[in-house]
């Protein structure tokens, strides 16, 4: 549905720049984007593997099995269907350690594979407990350092690429509180009226 959104758009775009006479702006407006594009997904590609070899470098170290140590209690108790050594645990952890640096990218594949997990643990077709809030908690995600959104401050040659990390750590705190708020009374919503019916 969304794809279809999106051609609905662009081909809505395209006629009108055609009936308007202004294809030439168009056509402009296309080819700098794609090389701005470009450009950016370049001067990110250089963070993102300094931000993956440190995370490496920590994984090696222990930090990132230190980390997991440290917020396993505080996990087990936002999951509490999930056995206390499936290795959906860990990937849910190394998922929010990397969210934490601003890795969302790095993140990905970690949450991808917790997922699958939590399917696994569910048995059955339909998103279970723990799905719905991993995903409530990996959307709203817990940010220290915005490793990516100081990259394209630098890019953009800003003057102070760093100043957003107070705010940023204040928002994704009270984003991720609202996440999991929203996600409990749901759950005990959900709860109430299946006793209900």
């Amino acid at each position: 549905m969304v794809n279809l959104i999106w051609v609905v758009l662009a081909v809505a775009g395209i006629l009108y720049a055609g009936f308007n006479g202004t294809m030439e702006e168009v056509n402009k407006a296309i080819f700098e984007a794609v090389d701005e594009s470009v450009m950016i997904a370049l001067s990110l590609l250089g963070v993102l593997v300094f931000w993956l070899g440190l995370m490496k470098i920590a994984e090696e170290a222990g930090l990132l099995k230190g980390l997991a140590r440290l917020f396993q209690p505080i996990v087990k108790r936002i999951f509490p269907d999930i056995p206390e050594n499936d290795p959906a645990l860990g990937y849910i952890l190394s998922n929010m350690t990397a969210n934490v640096f601003g890795l969302g990218n790095a993140a990905t594949p970690m949450g991808l594979k917790a997922m699958k997990e939590l399917k696994r643990l569910s048995g059955h077709s339909e998103a279970s407990r723990s799905m719905i809030t991993f995903l409530a908690i990996n959307t709203s995600s817990l940010t220290i350092v915005p490793a990516t959104v100081i990259a394209i401050r630098m890019k953009y040659d800003s003057s102070d690429p760093t100043s957003i990390i107070g705010a940023t750590i204040i928002a994704t705190i009270i984003s991720t509180i609202a996440a999991l708020l929203i996600d409990r009374l749901f759950y005990y919503r959900r709860q109430r009226l299946g006793r209900l019916l």
